[in-house]
């Protein structure tokens, strides 16, 4: 997951290396937001059918991929394919790196494998940007080096994929992709549309960091060390994952209205932080926001895996996170269009007032119809579905 956001505080040298507006840079983050969702709408099941081992090494196969587009660079196409076969990794480890991390648990250890694959999953994207900030400002050939490391780490990975067993029962040989769309489950539906639209509003707030905060450093806070960038992006993560750990003791069905609430206040201080262009509050303004992230993002997928039948883990995860990943790129494309005619900063405030709005929704919803919790073993895979 740390490749998908390596070029994150890369994305200021390469609009100096070649030319292009802040729209591009958005519509390069955009592609990757796009080929997940593609990834998952055609293939997010595939792993329940053909196990997931095959798939999480097709997903380092494509991430490896990505890193030589990178590597080759020489213009937008390329930078455009990097993003686009990064998206398509991401799109395949969603669902089925989650589920072989949750079923290679023993029983009883099932939480701490839940924790794991939240610290893969949110601690990855995260360490990405603080790794290539790191390297671009301090080590030499920012533009390479990082990706050159990155081809190491898939390599590890890849062996340790091999070692592993398979977790799904009688795999079947390639068979056909069956795109399921967004499909969710009769029974999932009900906990469904209030978890999602508190995810929706979550990733959307990590896009922003992801694809505009490096921007928002340089040109708004006048802040120019890639490292201090990085950092800055990796802060929101590391709150998230944060948040996520908290939610078992503030319960699940208190998580979700807690979680939207703390990113309501987190998107007040992102906006603060742009109106008086202080960097601290920028800062705090991501970790609070990330905290509620986390918190809201854990136990809307707590509740919606302890719905979900075994057999349509897999996918129903991946439906969840086709509205994710939603939430990732179409506010943030805006605010890059927003960025041409009204300026970067205004564009930020807007894009901070919408979201808040579609957070303060979502935590109402959940905190005036809270879902129902199981307390069976589904209930405790579904904790640990992240």
């Amino acid at each position: 997951m740390a490749g998908t956001t390596l070029p994150t505080p890369l994305y200021g040298l390469y609009q100096q290396e070649i030319g292009f507006s802040e729209l591009v840079v958005t519509l390069v983050f955009a592609v990757y937001a796009l080929a997940v969702i593609t990834v998952l709408l055609v293939a997010g099941n595939y792993s329940d059918d053909v196990g997931r081992r095959p798939v999480l090494l097709a997903a380092m196969a494509f991430s490896a991929a990505s890193a030589g587009c990178f590597l080759l660079e020489r213009g937008l196409p390329l930078l455009f394919a990097g993003r686009l076969l990064s998206g398509v990794a991401a799109g395949l480890l969603s669902g089925a790196a989650t589920a072989a991390v949750i079923e290679l648990a023993r029983p009883g250890r099932k939480a701490r494998a839940g924790f794991a694959a939240t610290a893969a999953n949110m601690g990855g994207l995260g360490c990405g940007p603080l790794l290539s900030g790191l390297l671009a400002q301090y080590a030499p050939r920012p533009l390479t080096l990082v990706f050159w490391v990155h081809l190491g780490l898939i390599a590890v990975g890849c062996l340790i994929t091999w070692s592993l067993p398979e977790t799904v029962e009688h795999p079947k040989r390639w068979p056909p992709l069956r795109p399921q769309g967004v499909s969710v489950p009769d029974e999932v539906k009900g906990v469904f549309v209030p978890a999602s639209v508190a995810a929706f509003a979550g990733f959307a707030l990590l896009g922003l960091f992801t694809a505009v905060a490096p921007s928002f450093v340089a040109t708004t806070l006048d802040v120019h060390n890639l490292a201090v960038t990085g950092a800055v992006v990796f802060s929101v993560f590391l709150a998230s994952t944060a948040g996520q750990s908290l939610t078992p003791m503030v319960g699940v069905r208190r998580a979700l209205p807690v979680g939207c609430g703390l990113l309501v206040v987190g998107l007040m201080l992102v906006a603060s932080s742009l109106i008086a262009q202080s960097l601290p509050l920028l800062v705090v303004g991501a970790l609070c926001g990330g905290t509620g992230q986390g918190l809201a993002f854990r136990a809307a997928l707590t509740l919606i895996g302890d719905a979900a039948p075994a057999h349509h883990r897999g996918g129903t995860i991946s439906a969840f996170f086709v509205v994710a990943y939603t939430g990732i790129s179409l506010p943030v494309v805006g605010v890059g269009a927003m960025a041409t005619w009204l300026g970067l900063r205004t564009a930020g405030l807007v894009f901070s007032v919408c979201v808040m709005v579609i957070a303060a929704c979502a935590g109402t919803y959940a905190a005036l119809r809270p879902p129902m919790e199981r307390s069976t073993e589904p209930a405790a895979r579904a904790s640990d579905s992240l």
